[in-house]
Order: structure tokens, then sequence, then C-alpha cells
């Protein structure tokens, strides 16, 4: 089936989805969970196929990110079922008033209609959006990247399952065939068929459908993501929240890609950071980070002399840059000039520091004594998220239920004219 084939069928899906009552919604969901874990020997044979492609052509990093395994699938079921037992966002009313001549004015929440979600190599993102969108009242549409396409296409299988047992149409969730980037060029100029479009993947997809998108989109995902050792941290702490950060999971776009040290506690600092993230992980034969160092920096601990260009670089892998700055002002100048708005962290024990910190750093999630992992639609209570947004108009951190709905106002007379 072709592009504009699938979007006109999900177009035609929007009022019934609009239509269902939450109790259809949330029998869906449990329905397309029970049909992902009963068909997880399928989805996991096409996972295979993907990822026995990806090897040697893609990172082990990243590669991580592709693959499959039961828990996995598991934990993907699970998350539609936390999303099934959230409120129903639509027809909630966020705001009413009666004009004196008893004109009543309400502001009602609303489906968007048909969401489209353009990612890459991370066949998770295929429930979680289906998920959200379903319970949303939307209509939704995936397009992934060519590295899991046999993956996603299994799930969407599965998803469609469970909608049919549901009584909804099969055509709530689609998945576009062709992986080619006209398909994606066709989505991003799909006037009149796809009413929100999100894209989540790395820096170059992110920036191709902001630039060439004539349809409504949201910037997401891509995280250059800080944490600042103000001088008064904790030091263990801030060496235990660091290997969190940058070490559990480097291939997320909430994993830490850049260090700021307050220089005053740099001598003592620095040494801890290196045995933590180098020299034990070594020992222990565990992957270990490379640092980039400023010149400051590299003085103290070596490592690898930071290029031009490693404090603007979503890594997506064992690499952290690190630089040493003179204070608070100086960490929050820096955040202010290469960060993408995604996640920051603020190390400390001093109130007016944290203060300054959280005011003046203008992320989407701002972090005290935290590691940046947490941004994260589960983590949130959001059950998945759809993306995480790091722009400000309508929606701005990990994106929920309540994100992917708009309002309008429905506005009630009694023979009023004007």
């Amino acid at each position: 089936m072709t592009t504009h084939e699938i979007l006109v069928n999900a177009k035609k899906a929007c009022s019934l989805l609009m239509a269902a009552d939450t109790a259809q919604k949330k029998n869906a969901l449990e329905n397309m969970a029970d049909c992902l874990v009963e068909q997880t020997e399928a989805i996991l044979n096409a996972n295979k196929g993907d990822v026995d492609r990806a090897k040697g052509v893609i990172s082990d990093v990243m590669t991580d990110r592709l693959l499959l395994t039961a828990d996995r699938i598991h934990a993907m079921a699970e998350g539609m079922r936390q999303v099934a037992c959230l409120g129903d966002p639509v027809g909630k009313v966020l705001k009413e008033h009666t004009r004196e001549d008893g004109l009543l004015i309400t502001k009602v929440s609303v489906p968007f209609g048909v969401v489209a979600i353009i990612y890459e190599s991370r066949p998770n993102v295929t429930a979680d959006a289906a998920a959200l969108a379903v319970m949303s009242g939307n209509v939704c549409v995936l397009r992934c990247g060519k590295e899991a396409h046999k993956s996603a296409r299994a799930i969407v299988a599965a998803l469609k399952c469970g909608l049919t047992k549901a009584g909804l149409p099969e055509t709530a969730v689609n998945l576009i065939e062709d992986t080619s980037r006209d398909s994606a060029n066709e989505m991003m100029t799909a006037n009149g068929l796809i009413d929100l479009l999100i894209p989540r993947g790395g820096a170059g997809l992110i920036n191709a459908c902001v630039t060439n998108a004539t349809v409504p989109c949201i910037q997401t995902g891509t995280g250059i993501c800080h944490v600042y050792v103000e001088k008064s941290a904790d030091l263990d702490m801030a060496v235990k929240i660091i290997e969190n950060a940058k070490m559990s999971r480097p291939s997320v776009c909430n994993a830490q890609e850049v260090c700021l040290v307050d220089k005053a506690i740099a001598g003592k600092f620095l040494p801890m950071l290196k045995k933590a993230l180098v020299d034990d992980r070594i020992s222990s034969g565990k992957p270990y980070a490379e640092l980039r160092c400023d010149e400051k920096a590299y003085e103290i601990i070596g490592g690898t002399p930071a290029g031009d260009g490693d404090f603007d670089t979503e890594f997506l892998d064992y690499i952290l840059a690190v630089k040493l700055v003179e204070n608070v002002d100086e960490a929050i100048s820096h955040i202010s000039t290469h960060s993408t708005g995604h996640s920051e962290s603020i190390i400390t024990t001093d109130p007016s520091s944290e203060k300054k910190f959280c005011t003046l750093v203008d992320s989407a999630a701002v972090y005290v004594n935290s590691s940046t992992r947490f941004t994260d639609g589960g983590e949130f209570g959001l059950g998945c998220e759809m993306g995480i947004s790091t722009q400000k108009l309508h929606a701005r951190g990990p994106m929920g239920l309540e994100e992917l709905n708009t309002y309008k106002y429905i506005i009630t007379g009694n023979g009023h004219i004007r």
C-alpha cells in the first residue's frame, strides 16, 4: 500500500477513534498488550533479522537500541497497560464561563486526529506511540527506519490484532511500508491528512522535519545533556550520579554528554571521576568512558583533548566531554550556548546556586542532585512517552496523553445573536 493510501485510510478512521469512550480505549490497550505478549516469538524472529543485518553496520551501543528480548516485549506490554490505567484526556473541561447574557463558553480537550511519528531504530517506540495515540483518541501513523522495519511490522501486526478484538478499526495504528526518504518527505507535506508530526531520532532527522514540514511538527529528542558539579557538591554523590547519567545507557537522549566542573574542586573531583568511569570499569571488564577534556581538565587527568565540536555533540556512546568553569554563572552561560534544551542537572548543597541554576537554565527538565536519566514518560508517571519535546509551544518535556490533545471551544446559547 502506498504512503498516500495509508494516510487516507488513517484519516477515515479518525471519527471512530474520536467517538470511542474511555472503556473502549482501555479495552483496546489491554487487548493490544495481550496480543503483543502472545506474539512474542514472531516479534523476536523478526527482530533477529533486523539485528543480524545491522551487525557491522551500526555501533554496538546503537544495536542495543534495536535489540528486543522477551523481557523488553513484556515491558512494552506493561507500559501499554499502565497507559490504560491513566485518566482519559479527551473531553476534559479546561475552562468554562457564562457571559452576562447567559451565553456559555466551554474550552474542551479534543484529539488532534492523525498523529504521525517518524523514528529510527527503537522498536519499542512502535508500541509506546500506538498506546498513547489510541488512549488519547488519535489515529497513529508510524514510519520507522529501515533498520527496525521487520520488528515494527511484527509489532504492528500484534497491535492490529488487539484493536480488532476490541472492536476498533485496525487502521487506528498504521505502519508506512516505504522506508525511503520519499515517504518521510511525503509525510512532512501531507497537509489535510496529518494533523501532528513528531520526529524521534538524531539531529539530522529532527532538523529535516522541522525545516521541511508543512504540517504541524514538534521538535523532539536531541539531548546534549549537562551535569554541573558545583563547588559545594557532595563529590561521592556527584560521581554516582554521573556514572548513572553517562554509563547506564549512553545510547538514549537523556544520557549525559557534558560534565561541567567548578575549578575550585576540580583537583579533587576529576581524579575521582576518572577512577569511576575509566579505571575501575577497565579493571572489572566493563565498557569505560572516553573523557574528552578541555585544556584545564586535561592538565589534571589527561584523557583525550576536546575538539572544537565536542561540546556540541550528542555522542550516544561511552564518551563524555569535560570542562572546568569558574562558577555557577559560567556553567549557566555554557549550557545556554551549547544545550539542546533537553535535560540539565546541578550537583550542589548551596541553596543560592541551586535557585539560580533552576531559574536561569532554560531546558525542558532541570534537575537538582539527580541523574538526567529520569527524563522519560514512564519515570514521570505518564506510562510511556511519544517523545521528549525540546521546544516550548504546546508541549515541553516528555509527551504523554495530555500533550496529544488540543482543545476547542463549545459555545451554548438559547437564541443568542450578536
